[in-house]
């Protein structure tokens, strides 16, 4: 993978940004089958996102790079990797006249896809969203939020209209495996919640010891 080298062999251009939601692990799958393809590959991750990445992975807020490399393995040999910063609005993607294949934005917050539904380019993965919007782009928003409320349904609605894809990570639940029923309780776990049941299908955020840095 070679990081900031133009090659004359990629396929295809991508934009791909992380967000501050929980399930960062989906933008790392997604990050490292694309680049199993002769594919040019620009990443952004937020600020929040890099917060989650030391909570839900090994990241030791280090070097980004090469954590990123420890995750994915072996890429392709013509895939091409560059890292932007979430502030620099002068890479490539911020512009209309760069060419690309589409963005995907995985996982998605609620406050990134209010910013993309009302068009605040306020950092450079909503500027790029904004961007792959106006020039009819497939822009990709892997939403990570349950359950919604109208505001979030209603900013959903905007940015369908626009012509992004509102992609949730649904998960395929034909098959069975001990895994698959975990992950099953866990969101039971938040129907109960709201009917107000108590249950022991998964452990409440911050009840458990947290251990210092």
């Amino acid at each position: 993978m070679r990081n900031g080298i133009m090659s004359n062999h990629f396929e295809k251009t991508f934009v791909v940004a992380i967000c501050g939601a929980t399930g960062v692990l989906l933008g790392l799958r997604v990050l490292k089958y694309l680049l199993q393809n002769p594919f040019r590959i620009y990443l952004i991750i937020s600020n929040a996102a890099y917060c989650v990445l030391k909570h839900e992975t090994g990241f030791d807020g280090g070097d980004v790079k090469r954590f990123l490399e420890l995750q994915n393995g072996t890429p392709h040999r013509d895939a091409v990797l560059f890292v932007c910063d979430n502030n620099d609005y002068f890479v490539s993607p911020a512009s209309g006249s760069f060419r690309h294949d589409g963005m995907v934005i995985v996982p998605c917050s609620m406050k990134t896809l209010g910013a993309v539904a009302n068009g605040i380019n306020d950092n450079l993965i909503t500027r790029c969203a904004d961007v792959t919007l106006k020039e009819k782009r497939p822009l990709v928003l892997v939403t990570r939020e349950t359950p919604l409320n109208l505001i979030h349904i209603r900013n959903m609605e905007k940015a369908c209209c626009a012509g992004a894809l509102i992609m949730p990570p649904v998960l395929p639940l034909y098959g069975s495996s001990d895994l698959l029923i975990e992950i099953t309780d866990a969101f039971i776990g938040r129907v109960l919640d709201h009917l107000d049941v108590e249950h022991s299908l998964y452990e409440e955020w911050g009840t458990s010891v947290m251990k210092p840095d």
